[in-house]
């Protein structure tokens, strides 16, 4: 018998074996790994606060907080900048891409598949087919404003978590949900709300296909303070949610009737894992659009370099998400200046190599 019930000692022992917590997998590496990643993040924001259409130097942000003398009309200007446009952007830019890589390392622990993603299983295909349908049909009605930024934000958010409780049901079945039948499920319903946005699609004015078009290749343009404090919101639940389901996730590894036997609630786990997930992907698809690769890049990489421990890996997913979309934004905002590249463009880019390079190299070492 591998656990006795209460036994922590010989339960770390057995889940090490299989899927070590971060300390098991060099303790001391991967705390060094988390301050590396939170010097990068501070790094990455100074990076995005200094550069854009509007630049402005090191001192010239000294001086716009007041910690450096300077032109009186200039640091009016560049703190006005800053506290309407960049931080806010920026600021967005590090919960949408700290959310979503979180809701891909909670996924992968949850499907015990490193190449799981929210995407694979609709989540976002069902904010994106809400966000459509008012962009599109919500523009046709007498109350315009339907289709305004607010309500679109509003729909994608309800649409992922509509969808993801659509998944929950088809999968639970006398209070036990099947994994495998919530894959399954995703997959069809991704499917139809593709068929949906396709529909939809074919049905828009130019005007409206445009909006469509933009929206699903992903913004954060449209930042306000308001946004960052609702996001705030959700950033802070999926925080504390990942914190309680870490372990859980870390004893799924050996599969549920070793993790039930562990002592863990593995019905809890699976419904915790789902509102984070839900949450989270809503809460950044209503802001941002689709932004593809930040939740399978990046919990992929830190499993590679800090072990599979969901104490390290999740709060370390969640600072290399906010990084790498923070850096994805400063290229889609400088990269073909004065125009905007939409960052879900950026993020495609750097994800789908990486993908590639992925699957080339699980097929070299199923090979061999």
């Amino acid at each position: 018998m591998r656990f006795r019930r209460g036994d922590s000692d010989a339960c770390d022992v057995q889940v090490g074996a299989v899927n070590p917590p971060g300390r098991a997998a060099g303790g001391r590496f991967a705390i060094s790994i988390l301050l590396i990643l939170a010097i990068m993040l501070v790094a990455t924001v100074l990076l995005a606060i200094s550069i854009g259409a509007a630049g402005i130097s090191f001192h010239r942000l000294l001086a716009a907080i007041g910690l450096a003398a300077g032109d009186a009309g200039q640091i009016d200007r560049d703190r006005l900048i800053l506290l309407s446009i960049r931080l806010p952007r920026i600021l967005l830019s590090l919960l949408v891409g700290g959310l979503l890589a979180l809701a891909g390392a909670v996924m992968q622990g949850l499907f015990r598949n490193p190449l799981a993603d929210p995407a694979l299983v609709g989540v976002s295909g069902g904010a994106a087919l809400a966000a459509a349908a008012i962009i599109v049909i919500g523009d046709s009605l007498a109350a315009g404003y339907i289709a305004s930024a607010i309500g679109i934000s509003v729909a994608a958010f309800f649409g992922a978590m509509l969808t993801t409780a659509m998944l929950y049901m088809l999968a639970t079945h006398n209070r036990r949900t099947s994994i495998a039948a919530f894959l399954l499920a995703g997959i069809a319903i991704a499917a139809l709300g593709n068929a949906g946005i396709g529909t939809l699609v074919f049905a828009a004015d130019d005007r409206q296909l445009r909006d469509v078009t933009f929206w699903m290749l992903g913004s954060l343009a449209g930042a306000t303070w308001v946004k960052v404090g609702a996001v705030g919101a959700f950033f802070a639940l999926s925080m504390v949610l990942a914190e309680v389901i870490s372990r859980g996730l870390d004893l799924f590894a050996l599969g549920e009737a070793d993790a039930r036997y562990a002592g863990v609630d593995v019905e809890v786990v699976k419904r915790l894992s789902t509102i984070l997930i839900a949450a989270a992907v809503g809460a950044a698809v209503s802001v941002s659009g689709i932004i593809g690769f930040v939740g399978i890049v990046v919990p992929h990489i830190l499993r590679l370099l800090i072990g599979p421990g969901h104490r390290l890996l999740l709060p370390a997913s969640v600072l290399a998400g906010a990084i790498l979309l923070a850096l994805a934004d400063c290229i889609a905002r400088t990269a073909v200046a004065p125009a905007e590249l939409p960052v879900g463009i950026v993020t495609a880019l750097v994800g789908a190599p990486f993908f590639l390079w992925l699957l080339l190299k699980q097929r070299v070492l199923g090979a061999s």
